[in-house]
């Protein structure tokens, strides 16, 4: 494609923006690549920190017409740039009209369903891969799933279950985020049944997210919560896309704790400190403390399989790996041939797999 860059980066001058930036500037390469916002001298300041000699683009959520010139002029767009559902719509619009790569952070389910319904066909018109959740959402969930898969039998029913165990830290804007999500569950429902009543169905297939008794976690002592996240909704749609996933796909996603020793806290526990403030995060040495690993239960024809994806700390610095990598692999791998809406293991499957394991992120088999 003749244009001027390969990646933008949106949002740099945000916390996780900045943990972006950084990563990309020691992993990108000879990759094209420049930081775009809305106040010039806060991404002077950024650049300046990375010492790199960075283009800078004005972006600006609330002048459209600046995010359909940067979609014009990149490959691909990272955002960072949250609530998606208050500043995401435009940039998605500009990328889909534009046949312009898009990658964000977002775990708000109406959002991405809204996005869907508006601009998934268009984007499959113009070539553009719009790829939300690449960072904690919901990468090590969906790509997590689809490497048990892998090991276990083709063409038959298949079960896959998710259990996850974290110490993190939620920033500013991942609360407003979840605030968004919280406050508004009728437009969440309107939202997916109106993306259900649009969204073809594989046919002669099924998936879907697990319902009905609560599995042991296999932890000693451990007690499985339901985890009511946007993961297991891209896992399962994951499975509609990819015929792996067999003719019947289930799959379950719980948070794993054990009982005793601080209740929620400790080795396998789920410890999250909220900062009220957007653009607040953890410092270097809080980050370093923090960790995530989601262990998988996988049957199917007879065999079962248990993996695990896991890595450090899951807010922050993994995120900003797994962002930076996804659009990586987007603009340099040999990828399948897809278009629209689609998650990352439709679009990336092995090559991200593998560019995470390198990069750090560990997935194997137990």
């Amino acid at each position: 494609m003749d244009r001027a860059y390969d990646i933008v980066l949106y949002g740099a001058t945000g916390f996780t923006g900045a943990l972006t930036a950084a990563y990309l500037a020691e992993h990108a390469g000879g990759t094209r690549w420049a930081l775009a916002g809305r106040n010039r001298a806060k991404l002077e300041a950024v650049r300046d920190g990375l010492g790199l000699d960075l283009p800078l683009l004005h972006a600006d959520a609330d002048d459209p017409g600046t995010l359909e010139d940067l979609a014009r002029q990149t490959r691909l767009v990272i955002t960072t740039v949250g609530p998606y559902i208050k500043h995401g719509e435009p940039l998605v619009a500009a990328c889909a009209r534009n046949g312009t790569d898009y990658v964000d952070l977002t775990g708000e389910p109406t959002f991405v369903d809204l996005m869907y319904v508006r601009y998934h066909r268009q984007a499959e018109a113009s070539g553009a891969r719009i790829v939300h959740a690449c960072g904690f959402d919901s990468i090590p969930h969906d790509l997590g799933a689809y490497f048990t898969v892998q090991h276990l039998p083709k063409d038959v029913p298949l079960r896959v279950e998710g259990f996850l165990q974290a110490h993190g830290t939620a920033s500013g804007g991942t609360v407003a985020s979840a605030k968004g999500v919280i406050l508004d569950p009728l437009g969440m429902r309107r939202a997916a049944r109106e993306r259900d009543r649009i969204e073809p169905r594989p046919r002669g297939r099924r998936a879907a997210v697990a319902r009905g008794p609560l599995p042991r976690t296999r932890l000693r002592g451990g007690v499985a919560i339901p985890l009511p996240t946007i993961d297991p909704q891209i896992v399962v749609r994951s499975a509609r896309a990819l015929e792996r996933y067999g003719p019947d796909f289930t799959y379950g996603h719980f948070l794993a704790v054990t009982r005793g020793g601080g209740g929620l806290g400790g080795e396998h526990g789920l410890l999250t400190t909220l900062r009220q403030k957007p653009g607040d995060g953890p410092s270097a040495e809080q980050r370093a403390k923090n960790w995530f690993r989601v262990t998988f239960h996988g049957e199917g024809g007879g065999e079962r399989v248990v993996t695990r994806v896991e890595g450090g700390d899951p807010g922050y610095d993994e995120t900003a790996k797994m962002l930076g990598e996804s659009a990586l692999c987007l603009v340099h791998d040999a990828l399948p041939d897809t278009a629209g809406q689609v998650t990352t293991a439709q679009a990336m499957g092995d090559a991200l797999i593998e560019r995470l394991v390198r990069a750090g992120i560990g997935f194997r088999v137990l």
